[in-house]
């Protein structure tokens, strides 16, 4: 025996596929973009909080690594 029961908007509350206002999708970050490729420029990792980035890290680049030593985006020395 099945048991019916109201919508279950009339219960007080808004089942998922009922709901009248779009699910709000947080964008990706800048590192989670850079996932599959790398980061444009070496701004680009800072903003996204990712320098230094290292070979076999996501978003290394040889064109981020000037002295070729694996190390991209490395910070100035003082």
């Amino acid at each position: 025996m099945q048991t019916l029961q109201p919508p279950s908007s009339q219960l007080g509350y808004l089942n998922p596929i009922e709901r009248e206002d779009p699910i709000e999708r947080e964008e990706p970050s800048a590192r989670e973009v850079a996932s599959d490729r790398p980061f444009e420029n070496c701004d680009a990792a800072r903003a996204a909080g990712a320098a230094p980035v290292r070979r076999g890290q996501d978003g290394y680049g040889a064109h981020l690594d000037r002295d070729g030593d694996g190390i991209g985006c490395e910070p100035f020395p003082r």
